[in-house]
């Protein structure tokens, strides 16, 4: 498989210089934005096969309209503490593309957020909601409100003071949010509740990941680590391999990493190493789900009370060590940019053959060419963790036609759709002369459906 530099030396000059052009420009209008410049630059490398075989894109400016966002929201967040103190955050919306449909993208509450990091997520939503095949636009929230060791009530006044706000730009024909990292069922629901009192009505269809009482669906909480393993599994069966007998690395601990785990074992695999922020826990026996739920979901506790349970296993301080534990997979279920060039040799000097990123971005550029370098299967986020904004989006149509899916038909309606955008990203990657490069591949789908529809809508 080529790499994106490899891509960069075959594609015409007139695409080269025009990407070149239009990059340099995001630099200099968003400056000290790492993250987003990081999500730009991969995509717009993968896109230059689009560009040299078809230059309507190019005399149409699509690239430089489409990394504008139609709308950034940045607003102050003023909430009372327990001990009757007012502390200020700030939160942000990027609705960044409309053209399929509502926006549609998480809301994070993490002390890290920023600008950038919204940005970068809300472009990449772009794409993967394109890949999914319905019919959402883009965009991503959040705030620098960090959920950790507040109590309910804390949570409780700073979701409806962050709702407060945001209210007046979201509904279920304009702006869907979802959970995302530090906003789970207890977050949406208040957020709904505040929703709901402001409008005076109630709009089931205003944001996903709602609870089953009040317009949820079911699946929802497994999708995006369930959809990462159905992804990764047309992979390796494509080239002969399964999870059945395979030993598993996963990091993170949330809903993603915790149903990647479960469906991963379904299949037959060995899942030995899960980790939090504060470090990861080793279980050479294969972990105990049971026992990593009950901590992580039940109890809230960190995950090194793992090992109080089952004392056999190891748990050692820091996160990136658990990519030099030997392993057949690894689905990197945390944070953006958790594997650097370093990890990923060493993933790839212990016998790595696949790596599907459950987490947005988990891979930096340079280890992404590590992966390609050495033939490793290598899944993009944006292509194998849709799962999540899928079943999302299912459960938009659920709350229009006022009716409710089961399980079982839910995870069927998953599991097609993830066949479906791996089958679509592999088409495309052959198509424009990259096969196996499922990078570049996964970048073409998305952004063919976006721009084509962007052109007959004309200049919007």
């Amino acid at each position: 498989m080529q790499t994106i530099e490899e891509v960069k030396n075959n594609e015409s000059k007139v695409a080269v210089n025009y990407v070149n052009e239009v990059f340099e420009k995001v630099k200099t209008r968003n400056p000290f934005e790492s993250e987003f410049h990081q999500a730009v630059e991969e995509i717009f490398d993968s896109l230059l096969p689009v560009f040299s075989k078809h230059p309507k894109y190019m005399d149409q400016n699509i690239l430089e309209r489409i990394v504008e966002p139609e709308r950034v929201i940045t607003f102050r967040v003023p909430w009372t503490d327990d001990k009757g103190k007012v502390q200020v955050n700030r939160g942000f919306r990027v609705q960044y593309s409309s053209t399929l449909g509502p926006y549609k993208g998480g809301i994070r509450f993490h002390p890290t957020v920023n600008s950038s990091i919204i940005k970068f997520l809300g472009f990449e939503q772009i794409f993967k909601n394109s890949l999914t095949g319905l019919p959402i636009g883009g965009a991503k929230g959040g705030a620098d409100f960090d959920p950790k060791e507040k109590s309910d009530g804390e949570i409780m006044r700073f979701t409806q003071s962050f709702m407060t706000e945001l209210y007046k730009h979201i509904g279920p024909d304009t702006d869907v949010p979802a959970g995302d990292i530090g906003v789970g069922a207890r977050e949406i629901g208040y957020m709904f509740g505040q929703y709901k009192r402001l409008r005076g009505a109630y709009e089931a269809g205003v944001l996903t990941g709602k609870g089953l009482e009040y317009g949820g669906s079911l699946a929802r909480k497994e999708a995006t680590g369930y959809g990462l393993v159905y992804f990764v599994e047309e992979m390796l069966r494509d080239k002969g391999h399964s999870f059945n007998e395979s030993t598993v690395i996963v990091s993170g601990s949330g809903n993603v990493s915790i149903y990647a785990i479960e469906k991963a074992m379904q299949l037959g695999a060995k899942v030995v190493a899960c980790s939090d922020s504060n470090g990861y826990i080793y279980d050479e026996n294969g972990l105990n789900l049971e026992t990593v739920k009950h901590l992580k979901e039940v109890e809230g506790k960190r995950i090194y009370e793992y090992v109080y349970e089952h004392p056999h296993a190891q748990y050692v301080e820091g996160c990136s060590g658990i990519w030099s534990i030997p392993c057949d997979i690894a689905l990197p279920c945390a944070t953006q940019n958790e594997i650097n060039e370093c990890s990923a040799k060493i993933l790839v000097a212990n016998g790595v053959k696949a790596v599907g990123e459950g987490a947005n971005m988990p891979s930096n550029l340079e280890a992404i060419d590590v992966f390609l370098k050495n033939d490793i299967l290598f899944a993009p986020g944006k292509a194998a963790n849709a799962g999540g904004v899928s079943v999302s989006a299912l459960e938009m149509s659920q709350n229009s036609a006022r009716i409710a899916w089961t399980f079982e038909e839910v995870d069927e309606k998953l599991h097609q759709i993830m066949k479906n955008i791996y089958r679509n990203t592999v088409n495309a990657a052959e198509e424009y002369g990259y096969p196996g490069n499922l990078v570049i591949g996964s970048n073409i789908a998305g952004f063919i459906r976006v721009a084509n529809a962007m052109i007959v809508q004309g200049v919007v």
